[in-house]
């Protein structure tokens, strides 16, 4: 009987070794290495996705013909946005986040309002059995014939109903529950999820059908399996916001057919996930007025723009090191910013603790907010509000000189649009566009005139 091989392989970065080793040398983390037995080799032309033996020539590239695909229309508008417009056909669509975030009951929706519009939907759960899909689809009110719910977790009878039923939009929930009786390692390790995904991938490709797959997350909120993953599939979408929070962000790391700066917000509700159609209203709805500290900031997430509060709390520190703290920003943005305010305003910071807060739960990393950042750390510091009606756009520079931003005037039309009545801005911003009438645009070149306009006296 002939000797099984058997190689270790790091379920983080997919690196393979003939031993057992602490630390894998392609990533360096601790402990990954898992035994895993060799595959044995696939005859000839043997797919899951279809019989691909026809030989390939290549082309010039001004001789191949393309024309324009119609992109699939969720009834979703903020899903649509995210996509870059819709669901490519033919496309493989990666969507991760925490536990319990909301992964299923969106794609469930999804899958209803496409089945609603006469196209048949397969949607495949690994984790779940059909029952308690249906108590799921019973309370989102989903009700379609043309939806096929399948408890599989074989690729091998996934992709024989795949070519059977010819979905226009298949679910696979999730990636590592599906296995490959050929590869010899359980369901969800590295050489699982690469083959699993790369057998949809020549099923996507090959019958035009859009396949979105949800994907584990780690405890440090990344892709579970290895990198190459993300590189396979067209869109990476991360579901991201708390658990206990109603607000969900759904947001696209990787689009080969969109942008991938834009975002969708969604509410969870009793009866499913509800878009929310002006998150700025949301983000700014419980905001405290005349408190020192808090700015509001006119942010660009993709093409649209979104005003958020920022709030800052400066106090004396009880320690050798004052602590520099911020959620929804980089935190090595705030030394930054209060070395400039220190060295070019003279604001005595380096005996100060800071706590930044984006409120709402949003992810800021545009350099635009550094001076409604600035502004709110100085507020809080003089114990000195801003006036509510204000917004502060600009990035800042270490000579304490405000820059210019992009994409102003759609960012001064979302302050007019909800009431806001002046917008201090780069200096080299203005000119060249139209201020809407109810907002008075005030242009600055430093900090310290931010501070000087910005702040009540």
């Amino acid at each position: 009987m002939a000797k099984r091989k058997t190689k270790y392989v790091c379920q983080d970065c997919g690196y393979e070794s003939a031993k057992w080793m602490g630390k894998c040398p392609g990533c360096g983390n601790w402990n990954t290495l898992v035994e895993e037995i060799e595959a044995s080799t696939m005859r000839s032309g043997q797919t899951l996705g279809g019989n691909n033996n026809a030989t390939r020539k290549p082309e010039s590239i001004t001789a191949i013909e393309t024309e324009e695909e119609p992109r699939i229309t969720t009834s979703m508008k903020e899903f649509n946005r995210v996509l870059g417009g819709g669901i490519v056909p033919g496309s493989l669509a990666l969507i991760g986040g925490d536990p319990g975030i909301g992964k299923s009951t969106l794609l469930l929706q999804i899958s209803s309002q496409l089945a609603d519009k006469q196209l048949p939907v397969l949607y495949i759960s690994g984790e779940e059995s059909t029952r308690q899909t249906k108590l799921r689809a019973d309370r989102l009110g989903v009700k379609s014939d043309l939806l096929y719910v399948l408890a599989e977790t074989n690729m091998l009878d996934i992709a024989n109903q795949i070519n059977q039923i010819k979905p226009s939009f298949v679910v696979i929930d999730s990636i590592q529950t599906i296995f490959r009786e050929e590869v010899a390692s359980a369901p969800g390790s590295v050489s699982q999820v690469r083959e699993c995904t790369g057998e949809l991938m020549k099923i996507a490709k090959g019958h035009g059908i859009p396949i979105f797959i949800v994907g584990h997350v780690t405890k440090e909120g990344a892709i579970a399996g290895p990198r190459l993953l993300e590189h396979m599939v067209d869109a990476v979408l991360y579901f991201e916001g708390e658990r206990h929070h109603v607000y969900r962000i759904l947001r696209g790391v990787k689009n080969r057919f969109g942008s991938t700066h834009e975002m969708g917000i969604f509410e969870m509700k009793e009866e499913g996930l509800r878009e929310v159609m002006n998150p700025s209203e949301i983000f700014l709805e419980e905001r405290s007025q005349g408190a020192a500290g808090s700015t509001v900031v006119a942010s660009m997430e993709g093409t649209r723009p979104v005003l958020v509060e920022i709030q800052a709390l400066i106090s004396p520190t009880s320690f050798g090191n004052p602590r520099r703290m911020a959620t929804g920003i980089d935190t090595n943005r705030i030394p930054l910013l209060m070395a400039v305010l220190e060295k070019r305003v003279g604001l005595m910071l380096q005996n100060q603790d800071a706590y930044i807060k984006v409120a709402g739960g949003v992810k800021l990393d545009e350099p635009a907010i550094d001076l409604a950042v600035a502004v709110s750390i100085a507020s809080s510091f003089r114990d000195q509000p801003t006036k509510p009606e204000d917004i502060f756009v600009g990035e800042v520079g270490l000579t304490g000189e405000v820059r210019r931003v992009a994409r102003i005037e759609q960012r001064v039309q979302e302050a007019a649009k909800l009431g806001f009545k002046r917008v201090i801005c780069p200096n080299r911003n203005l000119g060249g566009w139209s201020v809407p009438d109810s907002v008075q645009v005030i242009g600055v070149n430093t900090v310290q005139e931010a501070l000087d306009v910005g702040l009540e006296r």
